[in-house]
C-alpha cells in the first residue's frame, strides 16, 4: 500500500535526532499495521524543538479507496480532553474557579451524590482537582466492571454525540452513585465531560463557542471542531471498529458521518474533530509554556502544573486506579491536570478511543502525534512503540 515519508535529514542532524531512525520508525509502522491490514491508514508527525522532523501518510481515508491526505479530519475522542482542561484552567488564571473549589459550587445538581449502591456519604466533597485527574468517583459505561457501569451504559452516558443538552447531561448523572468517594481512587471517567459543562457555565458560552474563540481562533487551528462542516464534509476520514472475527467493518462513514449533526450537547471528553497539523499547533503551545506564534493562553507555571503528577502521594497508576479501561499503560505513570505523564521520561500524553495520540517530551523538546482511525484503541502497541522509536533516534540528549 503506498506510502509518502518525508525526512527533513538536515535539519533532524542538526536537531540532533537520527533521520535514518525516523525513516526507519514510519516504515515499520506502515508495514506492521497499514500493510497488515492492522489499521486502515496512519498519519505521523515527530517534530523536536517544533521543527517537523518525519511526516507519514499512509493508507485509505475511506473505504472506497481513497489516499490518505495530510490534511484529513479524524475524530481525535478523548484527546478532546486536553483542550478541555486548558480551557479550565485559563478561568483558573482569571480567578474566576480554582482547583480545591468543590464542584458544587457551579453544579448545585451534584449536591446529593453519594457513593456505591448503599448510597453511602461521601467522605469528602468533589473538588475541581479531581476531574481534571480522574479521581472524581465518576465512572464510564465501556469499563464494564459495576452495576454503575451497567447503568452508564443503559442510560448512554459515554455516547459522544448524545441528544441531552448540558443540563440534561448533569442531572442524569446526579442521579447515579458514584463508584468511590472522591480523591480516593483513579477512574478513567466522563469526569472531563462534566468538567466542560463548568466551563460552559462560568464563561456563560457554550463549550464549541468557547474552544473557538479563546483556543483555536488563536492558535489557527482552523480545522478543529465538534461539528462537520458541509465544505470539509469530503476530508473526513471513515472510521472502523475491531470485529469479534479480528476483522475491520466501518464504524462511522465520512461522508455520512454522525459528526455533522448539529447536537446540544458538546463533549469536552470526547467530541472534537482535528487534523495533525492543528492538534501539532495545539501540542506546540504546550511545549512553549502556554503560547504560540505571540499568543499567550497559559502562564508557563500552569501548564508545568498540569503536567506534573498530582496522584494521591506522588504515586502511579498501578497503585491508584480501578479503571478496566483507559487511554495509558498503569505502571510507573501518573496523572495530572488532563495528561498522563511518565514519571521515568517526564513525557506527556495521552489518547483516543480511535486510537489517535500525542506525546511531548518537554525535557528533549519533542512533540509525537499519529492519527488513525481505528476502534478500540488498545489492541495494538503502537503507541508504546512510537514513544520508544522516537527515543531510540535521539542523538543528542537535552534533558
Amino acid at each position: 500500500m503506498q506510502a509518502t515519508t518525508q525526512i527533513d535529514a538536515a535539519a533532524a542532524k542538526a536537531a540532533g535526532m537520527d533521520p535514518g531512525r525516523l525513516e526507519q520508525l514510519a516504515n515499520s509502522l506502515h508495514l506492521q499495521y497499514v500493510t497488515a491490514g492492522k489499521l486502515p491508514h496512519l498519519r505521523l508527525l515527530v517534530s523536536r524543538e517544533e521543527r517537523v522532523l518525519l511526516s507519514h501518510i499512509s493508507g485509505i481515508a475511506r473505504a472506497g479507496g481513497e489516499p490518505l491526505q495530510p490534511d484529513s479530519l479524524f475524530r481525535i475522542a478523548s484527546m478532546t480532553k486536553p483542550i478541555t482542561s486548558v480551557a479550565f484552567m485559563m478561568l483558573v488564571e482569571q480567578g474566576l474557579v480554582a482547583l480545591d473549589d468543590p464542584v458544587t459550587n457551579i453544579l448545585p445538581e451534584f449536591e446529593n451524590l453519594s457513593v456505591g449502591l448503599g448510597r453511602e456519604a461521601l467522605k469528602q466533597p468533589m473538588r475541581m482537582i479531581d476531574l481534571l485527574r480522574h479521581t472524581s468517583g465518576l465512572t464510564y459505561g465501556l469499563q464494564r466492571q459495576t452495576a454503575i457501569d451497567a447503568e452508564y451504559r443503559r442510560l448512554s452516558l459515554d455516547e459522544f454525540q448524545q441528544k441531552r443538552s448540558s443540563a440534561d447531561f448533569v442531572a442524569a448523572l446526579s442521579q447515579l452513585p458514584l463508584e468511590f468517594s472522591p480523591g480516593e481512587r483513579w477512574n478513567y471517567s466522563v469526569a472531563t465531560d462534566v468538567l466542560g459543562v463548568i466551563v460552559e457555565r462560568l464563561s456563560s458560552l457554550d463549550l464549541a463557542s468557547f474552544f473557538d474563540r479563546h483556543i483555536f481562533q488563536p492558535l489557527g487551528m482552523s480545522d478543529t471542531f465538534f461539528e462537520l462542516p458541509e465544505d470539509k464534509v469530503d476530508r473526513m476520514t471513515d472510521a472502523w471498529q475491531l470485529g469479534p472475527d479480528e476483522r475491520l467493518s466501518l464504524y462511522d462513514r465520512g461522508a455520512r458521518s454522525g459528526w455533522r449533526r448539529n447536537l446540544r450537547f458538546r463533549s469536552g471528553g470526547g467530541g472534537l474533530i482535528s487534523t495533525a497539523h492543528d492538534y501539532h499547533r495545539f501540542a506546540r503551545m504546550l511545549l512553549r509554556g502556554g503560547e504560540l506564534d505571540g499568543v499567550r493562553l497559559l502562564k508557563a507555571e500552569t501548564v508545568a502544573a498540569m503536567h506534573a503528577n498530582h496522584l494521591p502521594g506522588a504515586g502511579d497508576l498501578a497503585q491508584h486506579s480501578s479503571s478496566m479501561f483507559s487511554e495509558a499503560d498503569y505502571a510507573g505513570i501518573g496523572f495530572g491536570l488532563g495528561f498522563a505523564t511518565d514519571l521515568r521520561t517526564g513525557e506527556y500524553f495521552w489518547g483516543g478511543v480511535f486510537s489517535t495520540f500525542f506525546f511531548i517530551d518537554p525535557r528533549e523538546k519533542i512533540i509525537g502525534l499519529l492519527m488513525t482511525q481505528h476502534l478500540p484503541s488498545n489492541v495494538y502497541p503502537i503507541r508504546r512503540q512510537l514513544r520508544d522509536a522516537v527515543r531510540g533516534a535521539i542523538v543528542t540528549r537535552f534533558g
